[in-house]
């Protein structure tokens, strides 16, 4: 189905003029909308049906996330259906240890056909001069019922801000999900499921990836299943070093929270359930806030932070 979204201010502007008063433009395409700043790409938003590669089993079928992530420089970042992993897409959310109804779903691990998260309707966008945003509803469907049964509905908010030539680019992610059951969903312990970001496959390999988290924690097996404000992960992306931040924002549950970063694969997920139990209760909403920075270079923690603070409204 052809991707088509309403603008509230009126449409995409057009001419020298408007681009220079929205810096930050929409282009949609079909099932996609790609945000660029200064005619160049930031990122997409995969929604619609979802583009399967070929020789990959219908199930793994995804829509509703964010590739590619590209870096100020041009560089692409994010990674999408690696070999080893097929269910991990650029920017994502999902969960995936669940007890729901007597039964237990997975909306993460889609070879295993007990759950899925699709895109269902979009709902609407907007260019200022701050920066450009759009809205778009998912739903999280139980496949261990005797019947496909939604279980979450899940707003994103996904916004691209203006930003200084050269500077990271900024995208916000805030994440809505409604239980739209009379049933509570349960979110058992476990290492991870939440939001998920997936690196690029060159950095596939315990020394091809890195990391820094907030609190200067560099090696990924100390780093994981602990806590941090935000946390980096890069490696070498075309002729130098790219990457991406990953700031959780103090009003998220557990912050600051704790983070999966994996042993060998480039792959980071903020996993709020490994510190126990939580339930989204029948008609209850959980909402998640996440800022990502995308950039060239190597990672400077005092820079991090300050972007941190500033987004957080810290001082």
């Amino acid at each position: 189905m052809p991707l088509v979204l309403a603008f509230a201010d009126g449409g995409p502007a057009k001419g020298d003029d408007q681009a220079q008063t929205h810096p930050v433009r929409i282009e949609c395409g079909e099932d996609a909308v790609t945000f660029r700043q200064r005619s160049k790409p930031v990122v997409t938003y995969r929604g619609g049906h979802g583009i399967l590669p070929t020789g990959v089993p219908e199930e793994y079928r995804r829509a509703g996330y964010l590739h590619p992530l590209v870096t100020p420089g041009g560089v692409v970042v994010s990674g999408d259906y690696p070999k080893n992993h097929l269910h991990h897409h650029g920017v994502w959310t999902s969960w995936t240890k669940t007890e729901f109804d007597g039964r237990t779903p997975d909306f993460w691990n889609m070879g295993q056909k007990k759950g899925r998260v699709e895109m269902i309707q979009w709902l609407g966008s907007s260019e200022t001069a701050e920066g450009a945003e759009i809205g778009v509803l998912h739903r999280y469907v139980d496949l261990t019922a005797k019947e496909p049964k939604t279980v979450l509905h899940e707003g994103w908010r996904v916004r691209v801000n203006a930003t200084p030539m050269g500077q990271p680019h900024e995208i916000d992610l805030t994440v809505r999900q409604t239980n739209v059951t009379d049933h509570p969903l349960v979110l058992p312990l476990y290492r991870y499921g939440g939001l998920g970001f997936r690196g690029l496959d060159a950095w596939d390999g315990g020394p091809n990836c890195r990391f820094l988290t907030s609190e200067g924690i560099t090696n990924r097996i100390q780093g994981n299943e602990s806590r941090g404000r935000w946390c980096w992960i890069g490696g070498s992306a075309g002729s130098g070093i790219a990457g991406v931040a990953l700031l959780g924002h103090p009003s998220n549950l557990r912050h600051p929270e704790p983070m999966r970063l994996h042993p060998i694969e480039p792959f980071f997920c903020w996993a709020p359930q490994q510190l126990g139990d939580f339930v989204i209760p029948p008609k209850g909403t959980h909402v998640l806030r996440y800022r990502i920075l995308v950039m060239d270079g190597e990672p400077d923690p005092e820079t991090m932070e300050a972007h941190w603070k500033t987004w957080a409204r810290v001082l």
